[in-house]
C-alpha cells in the first residue's frame, strides 16, 4: 500500500501563487520505485482531469488549460511531488489530487482544495 498526503491548497486571488505538495508513504516504497507520478483535478459537477504527470526520468505532460502556467517537479529519492501553480484564474478552482502508479495499482490522496477567487 501507498499512502498519498495532499498540503499547500488555499484561498488565492487571481493571478495569484500557490505550490502543492504531495508526500508518499509505504513500505512497499523500500522495495519498488514509483513510476508515474500527477496530478489531477475535480471542479464541483466536472469529471476529473488530467492536470500534469511525470514519469521517474523527469518527462512531463500537462493538460492544456494549464501549460505555461504550472509546472509539476518530483523528487524521487524522498518520493515527494510537487505542484508550482502560477498565475491562477478562477477556473483552476477544485479539489487536488496527488497519483501514483506502482507495481500496475494507481493510487490517489484524499485532495486537497485550491479556490481562486477575488
Amino acid at each position: 500500500q501507498v499512502r498519498l498526503v495532499e498540503s499547500g491548497g488555499g484561498l488565492v486571488q487571481p493571478g495569484d501563487s500557490l505550490r502543492l505538495s504531495c508526500a508518499a508513504s509505504g513500505s512497499i516504497l523500500k522495495i519498488f520505485s514509483i513510476g508515474v507520478m500527477g496530478w489531477y483535478r475535480q471542479a464541483p459537477g466536472k469529471q476529473r482531469e488530467l492536470v500534469a504527470v511525470i514519469t521517474s526520468g523527469g518527462s512531463t505532460n500537462y493538460g492544456d488549460s494549464v501549460k505555461g502556467r504550472f509546472t509539476v517537479s518530483r523528487d524521487n529519492a524522498k518520493n515527494t511531488l510537487s505542484l508550482q501553480m502560477n498565475s491562477l484564474i478562477p477556473e483552476d478552482t477544485a479539489v487536488y489530487y496527488c497519483n501514483a502508479i506502482l507495481t500496475g495499482y494507481q493510487y490517489w490522496g484524499q485532495g486537497t482544495q485550491v479556490t481562486v477567487s477575488s
